[in-house]
């Protein structure tokens, strides 16, 4: 991975103009504890890994959704987000564009109304406009390692394995 810009400069680079603002997406960050990674990697060379694998390191609880998968950085990985019996704050997306509507409607349907972050490169237009209209937050095409990073002061030139 580069080096990070600034959080709003990372936003201008989203192909969603409807995303949060740097300070929403901040503060969003700022206040999630655990986080769902749906198609999360057991490869850790791919950014479905390293990026969660960084959040942890930064004290998020990840759990690990990859139905391929036993355990995920010595995490229990399940076979889909309706599998998480414990409220999430986010979920956390990688999985194609053309899958990614089909995740957020599982997301929508969770009690807690978690966040939904869509990883850069995916996007979900109208089920994103779905979801923030019943008052969700949504982020589309936005790196949660890079915007971590930038916000925090963590800027490296690649996330942790």
């Amino acid at each position: 991975m580069e080096p990070t810009k600034p959080v709003p400069e990372l936003l201008q680079d989203s192909r969603d103009p409807e995303n949060p603002t740097a300070d929403e997406i901040v503060a969003l960050l700022e206040a999630v504890k655990r986080i769902a990674v749906v198609g999360m990697s057991r490869s850790p060379e791919k950014p479905a890994r390293r990026v969660p694998g960084y959040l942890a390191s930064k004290g998020y609880e990840i759990i690990p959704v990859n139905p391929t998968a036993d355990r995920i950085l010595g995490k229990l990985a399940v076979d889909c987000l309706d599998d998480i019996t414990e409220p999430v704050d986010m979920v956390l997306v990688f999985r194609p564009s053309k899958d990614a509507a089909r995740v957020m409607e599982r997301a929508m349907k969770r009690s807690e109304r978690p966040a939904i972050w869509l990883q850069e490169g995916i996007l979900a237009p109208e089920t994103a406009e779905e979801a923030r209209a019943g008052g969700i937050t949504v982020v589309q095409d936005l790196c949660a390692y890079k915007v971590h990073a930038a916000y925090t002061g963590g800027l490296k030139a690649t996330a942790p394995a």
